[in-house]
């Protein structure tokens, strides 16, 4: 007979769970796709369920709300009976941290997702995006920032559309 082991079990559950909370501004994506959930850790003994999320960046206006959604959600769980969620900026987020999934989830919100990259991040690397409505490399960096820290503003001359990117961001940023 094989032994099951319940923390692993636990600690699954809650990663599956994690999937249903999204980001308050970019409402398809879960926290877990977008990369800010570090760490997942059940103790058996207490029924303590810890979540480590880095946001995406320090001043972030959405992480309170993530935050108590993150801790709203875990506590649903049956096996768990308490829940913590800490924020750590010990290792910067960045945007590779983006599922493959999560790079889907943006592009058909219609959000240009960001490239994958050598940890820095310049100018050029933030104008270089291709468009989420037709897929065109002809774009134009307008603005830098959009309507939130994490978003840029370009125009694609191909389908003349104006489109948000998700900015890349790196080491540097």
């Amino acid at each position: 007979m094989e032994t099951v082991n319940m923390t692993d079990v636990a600690t699954q559950q809650l990663w599956e769970a994690l999937q249903a909370v999204k980001d308050p501004e970019i409402p398809v994506i879960s926290v877990v796709d977008l990369g800010i959930i570090t760490a997942v850790r059940w103790h058996e003994q207490t029924g303590l369920a810890e979540v480590v999320m880095t946001p995406t960046f320090t001043a972030c206006p959405a992480t309170k709300v993530m935050q108590e959604q993150i801790q709203a959600c875990v506590a649903t769980l049956p096996f768990v009976k308490e829940a913590t969620v800490t924020i750590d900026f010990s290792e910067p987020w960045n945007s590779n941290r983006i599922s493959e999934r999560g790079k889907q989830q943006l592009k058909a919100f219609g959000l240009a997702p960001p490239p994958q990259h050598n940890g820095e991040v310049d100018l050029d690397t933030i104008a270089q995006t291709n468009c989420p409505n037709c897929g065109s490399s002809n774009t134009s960096l307008n603005l830098i920032f959009g309507p939130t820290l994490c978003r840029s503003m370009h125009f694609c001359y191909d389908c003349r559309q104006a489109f948000e990117a998700f900015k890349p961001v790196g080491n540097n940023s």
